[in-house]
């Protein structure tokens, strides 16, 4: 079986890496898939690109800045994205897809196939799977929606816009979709049961079947070490309870949820019991080290980490991972921590839930409480059954998201479509 998957960048982004994963479990099932992308940060044989050539590398990174900078122009000083899908290519055409029996997409946005791109595709008469790692295809144009209903019927009043209107860009981008996505016979995969629940209840997607197949991780490569040898390798005391979490561009960041976990430690270093200087804060992903929120607790700032095992063993070093994130579809970095045997605290949203147990492999907070998230800190923290909820947490990941189960669950809708197909 030959899969051909699409996405606009090369392993970057939780898209970009959920791709290169699922396209490493099918091959090692025995498929012969491969990724094909926009745009190719470096040549690898794992990805090809539809940008070879100076003249056609050029045009993409005109339209990667261009619907990433004309944006501004109707979208408020907001940090949640928003794209205009103004710009595309047509790849229709192209030897890989003529040549494949599936074709499989993934995150397309910056420029890479806009709704008539995407229609495009489906004069090739082979079944099309579109896994959805945001809501933008289902939306007017954002990719977070957060409380926004708008999605259930046609975009419009966008709170995102500066004009909002009736018939404001978010409306106008509804019906170009609408329009495309009649010409599109797709199999739409959520990776979560709150994405698979999203598009039932969006206009633009809700009468298309659904399968729910989450995303898969390296369980050989993400894998427990050590804690005590672990923390050695930061420099941390092996005596100290490690909180770990992600990037947080600014206390003012609102899609990661920054000003929550902020509140929480100040919360939870407050409380009786908790021994502030037994406490050490590790954050990895940040860009800039001047920007940070101040923390209650001796912070280590560790950049961004390019080497995944050296990765898997900063989760090592943690007690806990601590995932604010206000909306989620199914976050790398809790599915890479628990894989790694380190519990997880996150808010009871998006598709966390599909990974996290409450109170078995991690924590799930009421929703913006950074109360509740302090609280499910300071129960790893006192925690007696801390060997029995590491170990559960690998486990969950192994008998749920492991490359292997994953890549069979993919393969049988693969061929349920391909058994479907006019003789």
């Amino acid at each position: 079986m030959k899969i051909v998957h699409l996405n606009t960048y090369q392993g970057n982004g939780g898209a970009g890496r959920a791709c290169l994963r699922l396209n490493h479990a099918l091959n090692a099932s025995g498929a012969a898939s491969r990724v094909m992308v926009f745009f190719q940060f470096e040549e690898s044989k794992e990805t090809g690109t539809f940008s070879k050539g100076i003249f056609r590398k050029a045009t993409a990174v005109f339209k990667i800045l261009a619907e990433r900078y004309l944006v501004k122009l109707f979208a408020k000083n907001s940090k949640t994205p928003f794209s205009l899908s103004w710009f595309g290519r047509n790849v229709a055409k192209h030897p890989s897809l003529k040549d494949a029996d599936i074709i499989h997409i993934h995150w397309v946005n910056h420029g890479f196939l806009s709704p008539e791109d995407l229609a495009k595709l489906d004069e090739l008469d082979k079944p099309i799977v579109w896994t959805f790692h945001d809501s933008n295809a289902f939306t007017g144009g954002c990719h977070v929606r957060y409380s926004c209903e708008n999605y259930h019927k046609s975009c419009g009043f966008c709170p995102l816009l500066k004009n909002s209107s009736e018939k404001d860009i978010s409306h106008k981008t509804w019906l170009r979709k609408s329009k495309a996505y009649a010409a599109l016979n797709c199999h739409i995969v959520a990776p979560s049961h709150w994405m698979a629940d999203s598009v039932k209840m969006s206009s633009l997607m809700g009468f298309r079947p659904v399968s729910v197949i989450p995303n898969t991780i390296e369980t050989d490569i993400f894998k427990p070490y050590v804690k005590a040898e672990a923390k050695k390798m930061l420099r941390i005391s092996e005596d100290k309870f490690v909180l770990m979490s992600g990037s947080m561009p600014s206390k003012n960041d609102k899609h990661k949820g920054t000003s929550y976990l902020v509140d929480a430690l100040n919360d939870l270093a407050s409380r009786p019991g908790i021994d502030k200087d037994k406490i050490e804060l590790v954050i990895f992903g940040n860009k800039a080290n001047a920007d940070m929120p101040v923390f209650p607790f001796k912070t280590t700032f560790l950049g961004s980490i390019n080497n995944d095992s050296h990765l898997a063993k900063c989760y090592s070093a943690a007690d806990v991972f601590v995932a604010p994130s206000l909306e989620d579809n199914l976050p790398n970095t809790v599915m890479e921590s628990l894989a790694c045997a380190t519990p997880v605290v996150a808010f009871k949203t998006g598709g966390i839930p599909d990974m996290v147990k409450h109170l078995e492999n991690g924590y799930l907070a009421d929703y913006k409480s950074a109360e509740d998230l302090a609280t499910g800190i300071e129960w790893l923290y006192h925690d007696e059954h801390a060997p029995e909820i590491q170990k559960e947490a690998r486990r969950s990941i192994l008998i749920h998201f492991s490359e292997a189960v994953v890549a069979e669950k993919h393969l049988n809708l693969y061929q349920s479509l391909i058994d479907l197909q006019p003789k």
